[in-house]
């Protein structure tokens, strides 16, 4: 009798481990898409005038070394978590001229278009994949030798 119990004891803890497994393997594959993104201003300059701004994070600036980029210094201005559950769209106001609107295409690409100045219509549009602890960096130029990026960073 007490065997028979244990049995059914330990055929109740498989079932709950298997079925606790399968829950967290299909959130895994939902296709959810962390992301921090981040508008950085490049300069030659030492230091930002705005004092609120501060350099970025040493493996954004790492990434940032990589590229053949031409600024020396580059400088945080504004930081947003994101999470864009798959084949959804969100739009991330970075500064009053730069805005973001990201869509999770299939959990592993993305398509982002880049905002500015209060416009509708984007100044450009891109698709991308972008696996798991990955950064892209997107940018353009701005007056006096300096330049804005935006940098997506996509969590483990």
């Amino acid at each position: 009798m007490r065997l028979k119990i244990a049995f059914t004891h330990l055929a109740a803890w498989i079932i709950a481990a298997l079925w606790l497994a399968t829950t967290v393997a299909a959130r895994a594959e939902t296709g959810d898409m962390k992301l921090e993104a981040q508008l950085i201003w490049a300069t030659n300059d030492k230091a930002d005038p705005n004092p609120k701004h501060k350099p970025v994070a040493p493996e954004i600036q790492e990434k940032l070394n990589q590229l053949p980029l031409k600024w020396a210094n580059y400088f945080e201005v504004n930081k947003l978590d994101l999470d864009i559950p798959k084949g959804e769209s969100r739009k991330a106001k970075l500064s009053d001229k730069c805005e973001v609107e990201i869509k999770n295409l299939d959990g592993t690409k993305l398509e982002v278009a880049l905002l500015g100045s209060g416009k509708s219509d984007p100044l450009w549009k891109r698709m991308q994949g972008l696996p798991k602890g990955e950064i892209l960096v997107l940018g353009g130029n701005a007056p006096n030798s300096t330049a804005w990026l935006v940098a997506l960073k996509r969590g483990k």
